[in-house]
């Protein structure tokens, strides 16, 4: 079964906007992993105080990117959350304020 990978709006505004082209081209090839196996990430929990509780996290260019998304199985989607660096928990942080 294939997932459709939707996007957060916030994600194609200003997540991908901050990271270069050749990031991109990585995220976006792991959001085509995604549409098949999207039980690929690792569950996140609580991180930092951050309920995350559902969500899971991808790794993108040696761990520098994190992907942040939750799987809705009953429209058979991927919603990407938030996409960024680790820094200081930032993708974390927008993906808790997000969800």
């Amino acid at each position: 079964m294939n997932y459709e990978v939707i996007l957060h709006p916030e994600v194609s505004i200003k997540d991908l906007k901050n990271l270069s082209k050749a990031q991109c081209s990585l995220v976006f090839k792991q959001f085509k992993k995604l549409q098949t196996s999207p039980e690929l990430g690792q569950l996140l929990g609580n991180k930092n105080a951050l309920n995350l509780t559902g969500l899971r996290k991808m790794y993108v260019d040696k761990k520098k990117i994190r992907i942040v998304y939750s799987i809705v199985e009953e429209k058979v989607i991927v919603e990407v959350i938030a996409v960024g660096k680790r820094e200081d928990m930032a993708v974390y942080q927008k993906a808790n304020e997000r969800r």
